[in-house]
């Protein structure tokens, strides 16, 4: 790195305020700080409604406008973070119109709403004699560097913020699981906490790692018919709005269906929507979760402020920090509080031997101050072990300022019992410092009494499987193949000779007559040329029953595959290319069968053969196949399977000869195989005009094939 030296005046400048704002932003408005969980600008609200406060509500405007004194950012800046901390529910208590947390209202006019600190806040944040304070951004006034909470406010409340390089997003958790989690990290016990959100929703933490990793928030969907589905939680950092919002999106690209969507909410989330003809809510509700905003993936990332420096912590080391600092305060408050019963105690056995021994009469006589003083030290002495500490120079002078008439009113059975009473607190002080654990498990079982039954869990913890897009969309779009002009597509619009019925995510499946396959995704409209064979959706469960000649040697084989494996838009090849190479038939499914047309020959004594594909093994795409004999296929067609022998025939000790044509073929093939693979090395015979013995069907239109067909195309192609 080059030393800034080495750069001009203007360019350190610019480094030494950019580093300065920087860090700024960092440390005094985006990340929040570890001690009490709030950011700078709520720290100075909540000062500022500790400073006003006289029990009664105040309005925002004045609120920020005092806050102001404190925050040098203007008064949008802490009425937005007033507004969003007292929608948490928890530090500041409401009055008026402060916006809606489901739908995504805005909060009224700072004149016309009030808030005031909520009976939590008063208990668990404030603490002068544990606050460090330090001068506000004129010096007129101080302000605290970070509150003595004793709740964990970071992980309570949550946090989002955006700094320069970085940023934090904090997600809230439940009052009473961190309040019982604190409890068990004191008693040394293992603990699980997972988020909890005001908006409610289902929740899948399968990848939450404590404050980081992913979390699945879901909308909390109920079919009350087939017709109508309703929302009634929506998933955290979401509106009702924005979900409407998604939901007509979707709809617009063709991904939903529905007929209307109304908004009913007001202090809970209802979303109602109707569905059109021919759609019911299984399948739609589905539909939501995968192409709108009922689902979304959020990301944490706990950054916070430790000892003025940014770092990502975990949940569990966060509220481990948090329950020590708590331990921490409650021991010092509790030794605050020691010496003050202590000091009290101390002056209450002074005024009672003075009084009671009646050493004011000792001082009569003195003429000065001084002497006084003296005097009341010397009278004082023989009484130094009953008192709790020696007797200092203010000690005598708040002796003195003693009035006539208090001393003549004097009960002295009424300053025993009070002396008893500072006795006794201080006895239960010390126990509890003696075993500040347990005084601190108190505590926290206090909160939980009179807090806990206000917050319950909202957000249902479940794991849900991710759904599935491709399965629930919509096959709204037709693609078609158009074999003159050899386009495909779902805007092509002539009248297609095979038209197939998918969704944006599905994948198609081209097989061309020379053997060559590949998987696209599906087009607007692309030329693939003419010979396109076979088009349909791709899929796991496709068996393809094949025959083709190739090309080098003219012999046909047959071969079974399933679907192959695949790269989208990458060529492969069925068999090895070759310019005489081509596929002769193609079917789908079990069950099919087809019908073989030999080349005549003066030997042979039929032309033809049955075959059911369900005979043949099926093997991987490269496989080359099961040779159909030595003689020349001239055609192949769809056909029934061969029916094989019934039980009768099976079980006859003389089972009865097969006859026709068929099995003449079969038998003549298995006869010579050696005899003609020699033949077939040598010139093809010429063949002869001769009818067909069994002509095939007369060819019709080709039949539209998608994925879903059992049945097979005839794939034969001219000599």
């Amino acid at each position: 790195m080059v030393p800034t030296t080495d750069y001009g005046d203007l360019h350190r400048l610019f480094h030494d305020n950019f580093i300065d704002y920087s860090s700024y932003v960092i440390t005094e408005r985006a990340i929040p700080d570890l001690a009490d969980g709030l950011k700078p600008v709520q720290r100075r609200i909540l000062q500022t409604l500790k400073n006003m406060d006289d029990g009664r509500f105040h309005k925002v405007a004045n609120v920020v406008g005092e806050c102001m004194k404190l925050h040098p950012h203007g008064d949008a800046s802490i009425f937005a973070a007033l507004v969003t901390l007292a929608n948490k529910g928890y530090l500041i208590d409401r009055q008026g119109n402060f916006g809606n947390i489901f739908t995504g209202d805005q909060a009224s006019a700072p004149r016309y709403i009030e808030c005031r600190l909520s009976p939590l806040a008063r208990e668990t944040l404030f603490n002068p004699d544990l606050t460090e304070y330090t001068d506000s951004y004129d010096g007129r006034m101080r302000e605290p560097v970070t509150l003595p909470a004793k709740i964990p406010l970071l992980l309570l409340q949550g946090a989002e913020g955006i700094a320069v390089g970085m940023a934090t997003k904090i997600m809230p958790h439940n009052f009473c699981e961190l309040i019982e989690a604190q409890k068990k990290i004191l008693r040394g016990e293992p603990f699980e906490i997972f988020p909890d959100f005001p908006q409610g929703g289902l929740l899948d933490v399968s990848h939450y790692q404590q404050g980081n990793g992913r979390l699945r928030c879901r909308a909390r969907i109920e079919a009350r018919n087939d017709k109508t589905i309703v929302i009634t939680e929506i998933p955290y950092g979401t509106t009702t709005q924005g979900v409407i919002d998604s939901i007509e999106k979707a709809v617009k690209a063709g991904k939903l269906k529905i007929q209307s969507v109304s908004d009913y909410t007001a202090e809970s989330v209802e979303v109602e929507i109707k569905l059109p003809r021919g759609v019911y809510a299984a399948e739609t509700i589905g539909a939501l979760y995968a192409f709108t905003d009922c689902e979304i993936s959020i990301s944490p990332n706990l950054t916070v402020i430790r000892d003025g420096k940014p770092v990502v912590m975990t949940v569990d080391e966060v509220l481990r920090c948090n329950t020590g600092k708590l331990k921490n305060d409650l021991g010092r408050e509790l030794e605050i509080e020691l010496g003050r019963l202590r000091d009290r105690l101390h002056a209450e056995l002074l005024e009672q031997i003075f009084i009671e021994e009646r050493l004011y009469k000792e001082i009569e006589e003195c003429e000065s101050f001084e002497a006084v003083l003296a005097a009341l030290d010397r009278a004082l002495a023989p009484f130094a072990d009953r008192l709790e500490r020696p007797v200092t120079r203010e000690d005598m002078e708040r002796l003195l300022e003693i009035r006539i008439k208090r001393i003549s009113r004097y009960d002295i059975e009424k300053k025993r019992r009070a002396i008893d009473e500072t006795r006794a607190a201080i006895a239960r002080v010390e126990a509890d410092l003696a075993d500040l654990t347990g005084f601190c498990l108190r505590f926290l079982d206090d909160l939980l009494v009179r807090y806990g039954p206000q917050h319950p869990r909202r957000t249902e913890l479940a794991s849900f499987d991710e759904v599935d897009a491709r399965k629930v969309a919509l096959a709204n779009l037709t693609v078609v193949y158009h074999r003159e002009s050899g386009f495909l597509g779902h805007q092509v619009k002539d009248k297609g000779d095979i038209e197939i019925a998918c969704s944006e995510y599905d994948r198609l499946l081209l097989i061309t007559k020379d053997g060559m396959y590949k998987v696209i995704a599906v087009p607007d409209k692309l030329y693939v040329g003419s010979d396109v064979l076979w088009v349909g959706k791709v899929a796991r469960s496709l068996l393809f029953n094949l025959v083709y000649r190739d090309g080098s040697s003219g012999l046909s084989y047959v071969k079974r595959f399933r679907m192959p494996k695949f790269i989208v838009d990458r060529e492969y090849r069925l068999f090895p290319a070759h310019r005489k190479s081509f596929i002769q038939h193609l079917s789908l499914g079990e069950g099919q069968g087809a019908r073989i047309y030999f080349a005549p020959s003066r030997r042979a004594r039929s032309n033809l053969m049955d075959i059911a594909f369900d005979d043949f093994l099926i093997k991987g795409v490269a496989a080359r196949g099961k040779r159909l004999g030595a003689r020349v296929v001239r055609r192949v067609v769809a056909a029934a399977p061969p029916v094989a022998p019934g039980p009768e025939a099976a079980g006859s000790a003389t089972p009865k000869p097969e006859n026709g044509p068929a099995a003449a073929a079969r038998a003549d093939v298995a006869r010579g195989d050696a005899a003609d693979n020699a033949r077939a090395s040598a010139p093809e015979e010429r063949e002869r005009p001769a009818a067909d013995p069994d002509p095939p069907p007369a060819q019709g239109k080709p039949k539209p094939l998608s994925l879903f067909d059992d049945d097979g195309s005839d794939g034969g192609a001219k000599e």
